[in-house]
């Protein structure tokens, strides 16, 4: 296993199982592991943008080895074991390790490679960056005699290049095999805590906010003003729009947070997660409603309420766990590969969504067009078009988001990362805006709703036909008499009734 594969191991280990609550990184009395023929810890990975003022400092790092090591040591040795802190940027993962005579790539120097490479056997094989010799950095920290722990000088490296920045806590003694570390380590972004991938979504969020405001503005003042008008369906809407309003003044709130303080609270990003999860929801029960015909060409749901009831309710919990594992103290640059099975059951139920929808969007334009509402038919003529146009794009979108994820494995591509989870977030404010212009309030907003003179109008029709057809096949005469009356004028008409008043006489 090369260096490169063993950063993407470590990186998934570090998805799954966390380093820390916020761009502090706190390490606990983590475990170093067995990889390759080293011990290693992962410190983190974020990206970091050069300036003056960015740096990642270590803080109070402190390691303990087992007391089983430490009583076979003298207490008058000087070293008795090496632990390296390796910092480097992505573009330069090569440089560290290497391998002999082509073979399987090592991180710690083996006595071949001290005779091919002049490294030096124990230690962490380092070349030179190209681009700076001084890079990567590797600091050493020794433990003395047979004590238990040492302790980390503390330092401050500062970052001169734009980059995405790995850093390792490496061991290439095997005495030091149950290694574990506590302490942290502080990561510095020129304008705040916020890791580079992260940074631009808060400035997205206020752009949001004052969209949704805009948005809630307009909506709320037309609300207001044909109050007694109002359906059902708009309330709905009503209930979304301020929702999303919440969610995304919460978001930036939150980001805001952690970019000042250097914490990322698990409360406040649950409680976060939590609304965002809800309006998803309500959201998505919102548009399989209007697509059922809720409120326009039925009163209720009724048998269908208990499951799209239970629909929402799974749709929940599945959108729940998701963004809770991938924001709640979430704080490296990194994707959410690790976290398949859980976005799985995100992707299945978002299907069965989409298919039930349409199911139901095309039996509603089919009972429309039966009972010829012009009106209703346009708008949900138009609202199947703009979703199915939200389907298309989410579909590519998820194909590039894979392309981009595939193609990026060491997250070089991280100062664009933000628009994968931004596009989402446009894409339903759209959606949400096209179902505002449609359903907006108004004096007629009631010709939208269901009406049981719809369904008058419609069997009157059915009545009318029938009785066409009832004369047309038993009153033939009858109507070519009237007819005949109609072209001769008058007379044909006068010349009946007295023919028929002499029959009676």
């Amino acid at each position: 296993m090369d260096f490169a594969e063993l950063v993407v191991v470590n990186l998934l280990f570090m998805w799954c199982v966390g380093s820390g609550e916020a761009s502090i990184h706190i390490y606990d009395r983590d475990s170093f592991r067995d990889v390759g023929n080293s011990y290693l810890l992962s410190g983190g990975s974020e990206g970091i943008v050069a300036s003056s003022s960015s740096f990642i400092s270590f803080d109070n790092i402190t390691f303990w080895r087992t007391e089983e090591a430490a009583e076979q040591l003298s207490e008058m040795e000087q070293s008795t074991g090496l632990i390296q802190v390796v910092i480097f940027e992505a573009a330069d993962r090569d440089t560290i390790g290497g391998s002999a005579y082509g073979g399987q790539r090592s991180i710690c120097c083996t006595p071949d490679l001290a005779k091919l490479e002049g490294c030096k056997q124990g230690e962490v094989i380092r070349i030179p960056s190209a681009a700076d010799p001084e890079w990567p950095i590797t600091l050493n920290v020794h433990f003395s005699g047979n004590d238990l722990f040492t302790r980390m000088k503390d330092r401050v490296i500062y970052i001169k290049k734009t980059g995405m920045y790995n850093l390792f806590f490496i061991s290439c003694d095997p005495t030091l095999k149950d290694l574990v570390m506590s302490g942290r380590t502080f990561w510095q972004n020129p304008n705040g805590y916020l890791p580079g991938r992260m940074a631009p979504l808060m400035k997205f969020y206020v752009y949001m906010s004052l969209a949704y405001a805009l948005l809630c503005l307009i909506w709320f003042s037309q609300y207001v003003r044909f109050w007694k008008d109002i359906l059902q369906l708009q309330h709905c809407i009503t209930i979304v729009i301020a929702l999303g309003l919440f969610e995304m003044t919460l978001w930036h709130a939150e980001y805001a947070n952690f970019n000042d303080m250097g914490t990322r609270p698990v409360g406040i990003t649950t409680w976060v997660v939590t609304v965002g999860a809800i309006r998803k929801t309500v959201s998505r029960l919102l548009i399989l409603c209007v697509s059922m015909g809720y409120g326009v060409v039925r009163p209720t749901l009724g048998g269908l309420t208990s499951k799209v009831l239970l629909l929402g309710a799974t749709y929940f919990l599945a959108s729940e766990l998701l963004d809770i594992a991938e924001n709640v103290g979430t704080i490296n640059d990194i994707s959410g590969r690790a976290r398949l099975f859980l976005v799985l059951p995100d992707a299945f139920l978002d299907a069965f969504l989409i298919l039930w929808i349409f199911t139901s969007l095309s039996k509603t334009l089919e009972q429309l067009q039966a009972k010829r509402s012009s009106v209703k038919l346009d708008i949900y003529r138009k609202f199947s078009n703009a979703l199915a146009a939200a389907v298309i794009a989410s579909a590519a979108w998820i194909g590039y988001e894979v392309y981009f994820k595939a193609t990026d494995p060491f997250n070089e591509r991280w100062k664009s990362a933000w628009i994968i989870t931004a596009f989402w977030d446009i894409l339903n404010f759209a959606l949400l805006c096209v179902m505002c212009y449609l359903w907006a309030p108004s004096q007629n907003s009631q010709r939208y709703a269901y009406s049981d003179e719809m369904k008058e109008e419609f069997e009157d029709e059915e009545e009318a036909q029938s009785l066409t057809r009832g004369i047309s096949e038993g009153n033939v005469s009858l109507v070519k008499q009237e007819k005949k009356d109609r072209d001769s004028g008058g007379t044909a008409v006068f010349g009946v009734e007295d023919e028929a008043e002499d029959k009676g006489e």
